[in-house]
C-alpha cells in the first residue's frame, strides 16, 4: 500500500498473523498511567499546516510522564518518506466505501509512539493534508478523514490487530471528529474526548455520502450529523463525544453564542448544561527559549537586548527594510479570519508614522497578491515573503518590536505567545485566546472592534510606548514572562482524563 520510495522504511512485523488477533494489552506497565490515543491530522515533527500540528507535537509529549499517550495520523507522503522506519503492526478491513488499511508504528527518538494509517491511494499525494497543489480541497476528503475516525474506533474496540488498546480516545478537530461517532455506533465502552481547535472548519459533505461512510440512517437527522442539509464531521464529534474542549476559556464561551457558534451554538449550549464543554488554553513548547533557540542569530534575555537587535538586523537585510523605525511583524496564515485585510488597511498609517513591516506567511491567493503588491509599493518600508520558513519566522518574532494580530476570531492563538516570549509586543483584537493571554497595556495591546479605526488606535498606543524606552522595556519583560509552557498547562487535561475514565468505569460497573 505504500509507494516504492517509502517501502524501504515500512517493515512487516513477522509475528503478525492476519488470521488471528494478538491479545489486547489491557494494563500499562505503570497502573497509574492511562492509555490514551491522540487522533490528529497534523503533527509538526512530520507535517504541519497550522497550530494543530504544533499542539499535536507538544501536548502528547507534555502528558507522556503521566500517561501512555500515542498518536494516530494518516500516512501522508511526507510521513512515509520522512526517513523514519515504520513497522506494520495492524490490519484494518474495509467498511462501505472506506477501504482496508494497515497500521504502522513509528517510534521517535524521544520515545513517543506514532501509529500511521497506511493507504497509499488515500494519503500519499502531493499537496497538503487537505488540498491539492492548486489549493483545492481533495474531492474525497470525506473518505480520507472518515477512514481516520473509523481507524481510531477500531483501535479502541480491539479490531485493529494491535496489542495496545486505549482507555481514552482524544480526537482533534473535524478531520478526527468521526472517531467518537464510530465508537458510539460500535458500542465501544471507551470514552472519547473532542478538542475543537477552530469551529469554523466543520468538515461538511453531501448528505448522499452517508452510505459511503457507513453512517446509520438514524444518525442522519438534526439530532445527529445533519447540518443545514449536509453532513458535518465536527457536529458528529460534538454530539457523540463524552466531553468537548476548546483551546481557551473565552473561546469556550464565545462558541455558545449565535455570533461565533457557526450554527452549532445550540448543540454546544446543551453540552454546557451537561457539564461537557470546557476551555483549556494551549501552551507553547520548550523550544521557544529566547536565550538559546538555535534558530536565532543570537540569543537574549530580558533586559539585555543585544541579541534581539542582532535578529532585527538580519530581518531588515533579509526583507530589504530600512534600518530605522520600529519593526512590526506579521507571521500568519494570510486568510480572512486573521484580519489580513485590516492590516492592509492600516499599513500606510504605520509607514507614515515611521514604522517598518515584515511579513512572512501564505494563504488565500487574493490576500497573498495584495500583500506582495503592498511590499512592491513600499519598498524599504514593507518587506513581504510569501511562504514559510521556521528559522526566518522565529527571527522575525525575535527581531520585531510588535506583532500584528487583528484576528476576527482566534480560538487560542500561538503566535501572540511566541512573540511575547521573544519580547515582541502583540497588537491584537480582544477575542478568544488573545484576550486570555494578553494583558492590555502590560504584555501587549488589545482593541475591540474588527475595524481599521480601532486597530489604528491600538497601533498608536504601541508607538507611544516605543517612544518611551523605560516603558517599552518594562512591557517587554512582562511579556516574556507571560506565556505558559505545555508542562505548566497540562494539569487541566490530566484532571479531565481522570474524570472521564472514572465516569466510564462507574458506567461499566452499573451495567
Amino acid at each position: 500500500m505504500a509507494s516504492a520510495a517509502a517501502s524501504a522504511h515500512i517493515q512487516a512485523t513477522p509475528t503478525l498473523c492476519a488470521a488471528a488477533k494478538p491479545p489486547v494489552q489491557m494494563h500499562s506497565e505503570h497502573p497509574q498511567r492511562k492509555r490514551v490515543l491522540f487522533v490528529t491530522s497534523e503533527f509538526a515533527d512530520l507535517i504541519k499546516c497550522g497550530g494543530l500540528g504544533d499542539v499535536s507535537a507538544a501536548l502528547p509529549r507534555a502528558l507522556s510522564p503521566q500517561h501512555d499517550i500515542r498518536l494516530l495520523i494518516p500516512g501522508y507522503r511526507q510521513v512515509v518518506e520522512s526517513g523514519r522506519p515504520i513497522r506494520i503492526v495492524g490490519q484494518l478491513t474495509g467498511l462501505a466505501a472506506l477501504p482496508p488499511c494497515q497500521i504502522g508504528r513509528m517510534d521517535l527518538a524521544d520515545g513517543l509512539i506514532v501509529y500511521v494509517l497506511l493507504n497509499a491511494a488515500l494519503y500519499e499525494r502531493d499537496g497538503s493534508p487537505y488540498v491539492d497543489t492548486q489549493g483545492r480541497d481533495w474531492a474525497d476528503n470525506h473518505i480520507r478523514f472518515a477512514r481516520l475516525g473509523l481507524a481510531a474506533a477500531e483501535i479502541a474496540t480491539g479490531d485493529a490487530s494491535i496489542q495496545w488498546r486505549p482507555e481514552l480516545v482524544h480526537a482533534n478537530d473535524w478531520p478526527a471528529a468521526m472517531a467518537p461517532a464510530y465508537m458510539a455506533w460500535r458500542q465501544a465502552s471507551t470514552p472519547s474526548l473532542l478538542t475543537i481547535h477552530n469551529l469554523a472548519y466543520q468538515g461538511l459533505c453531501d448528505m448522499r455520502c452517508a452510505s459511503e461512510l457507513a453512517i446509520p440512517e438514524s444518525a442522519c437527522g438534526v439530532d445527529g450529523l445533519e447540518f443545514y442539509g449536509q453532513l458535518s464531521f465536527l457536529k458528529a464529534g460534538i454530539a457523540y463525544a463524552q466531553h468537548v474542549t476548546t483551546v481557551s476559556r473565552r473561546y469556550a464561551r464565545e462558541i455558545t453564542t449565535p455570533e461565533q457558534g457557526c450554527g452549532l451554538d445550540g448543540l454546544l449550549r446543551a453540552k454546557v448544561l451537561l457539564n461537557q464543554l470546557s476551555g483549556i488554553a494551549n501552551g507553547i513548547d520548550e523550544s521557544w527559549q529566547s536565550e538559546n533557540d538555535p534558530h536565532l542569530l543570537q540569543g537574549f534575555t530580558a533586559g539585555d537586548w543585544a541579541g534581539k537587535q542582532a535578529n532585527a538586523t538580519y530581518v531588515r537585510r533579509w526583507l530589504n527594510l530600512d534600518a530605522d523605525g520600529p519593526l512590526f511583524a506579521v507571521v500568519s496564515r494570510l486568510v480572512h479570519q486573521k484580519g489580513i485585510d485590516l492590516t492592509l488597511q492600516v499599513a500606510e498609517h504605520i509607514v507614515a508614522r515611521g514604522g517598518r513591516i515584515g511579513v512572512i506567511g501564505q494563504g488565500e491567493p487574493a490576500l497573498e497578491a495584495a500583500m506582495a503588491d503592498l511590499g512592491r509599493r513600499y519598498r524599504g518600508r514593507i518587506g513581504v515573503h510569501i511562504g514559510f520558513d521556521e528559522s526566518d519566522a522565529r527571527r522575525l518574532y525575535a527581531g520585531s518590536d510588535f506583532l500584528l494580530m487583528p484576528s476576527r476570531f482566534e480560538p487560542c492563538g500561538l503566535s501572540q505567545m511566541y512573540a511575547q516570549r521573544y519580547a515582541s509586543l502583540p497588537i491584537a483584537r480582544c477575542t478568544g485566546g488573545l484576550a486570555d493571554t494578553i494583558e492590555d497595556g502590560v504584555s501587549g495591546f488589545l482593541f475591540d472592534a474588527p475595524q481599521a479605526d480601532a486597530y489604528r488606535r491600538a497601533i498608536d498606543r504601541a508607538l507611544h510606548v516605543f517612544e518611551h524606552p523605560e516603558l517599552l522595556d518594562a512591557m517587554r519583560c512582562k511579556a516574556m514572562r507571560a506565556p505558559l509552557y505545555w508542562r505548566q498547562s497540562v494539569q487541566p487535561y490530566d484532571r479531565l482524563f481522570q474524570r472521564l475514565l472514572s465516569q466510564a468505569g462507574a458506567h461499566r460497573a452499573m451495567r
